[in-house]
């Protein structure tokens, strides 16, 4: 009885915990938007910099970085910023038009740390009354089952096995 009560709980967890994902994404998404529009405003100003001046991006940072240490530097940095607005701007047309599902599919666009961490601290666990809410809480549920009988089935064979060893005669 005590390993079934252990069972059902872990299921529960599971539920619980993999329901909470299509909220926390939408806030991930909502959070990487304002993150890409205020990239973009850095990104602009650069490159309206460059124009005006007739060079290109990579132009521009070329001749940063043979202008001394601090311009060095602050190409550098640029580069970054570049280089992040690219990529949360890829991960946010990657997951815009997703929907809670698909947006679980490509899970590995939800893994910029600063994005999550901040999704994270203003996340409220609620209890889903959406439908994928529900099918998450579903899939949870099994894999939390899974998870439980699985490890207190290992359990088990591991204590019947020193069992058996210990009672076994000696020859």
């Amino acid at each position: 009885m005590l390993l079934r009560a252990m069972i059902v709980a872990g299921g529960l967890a599971g539920a619980a915990g993999l329901s909470q994902f299509p909220e926390f994404s939408q806030q991930y998404v909502q959070r990487l938007g304002g993150a890409v529009d205020e990239l973009s405003r850095f990104v602009v100003a650069f490159d309206g910099d460059a124009a005006a001046l007739g060079l290109d991006r990579v132009a521009a940072l070329d001749e940063l970085r043979a202008g001394g240490a601090m311009a060095a530097r602050r190409a550098e940095t640029m580069a970054a910023t570049l280089a992040r607005h690219d990529r949360l701007s890829a991960d946010l047309s990657a997951l815009q038009t997703a929907g809670p599902f698909t947006r679980a599919y490509r899970a590995t666009r939800l893994t910029d740390p600063e994005i999550a961490a901040g999704a994270w601290q203003a996340f409220r666990p609620a209890l889903p009354l959406t439908f994928e809410g529900a099918a998450f809480a579903a899939v949870g549920m099994l894999c939390g089952l899974a998870a439980m009988s699985g490890g207190l089935a290992l359990l088990r064979r591991l204590f019947r096995r020193r069992n058996h060893t210990e009672t076994a005669p000696a020859a």
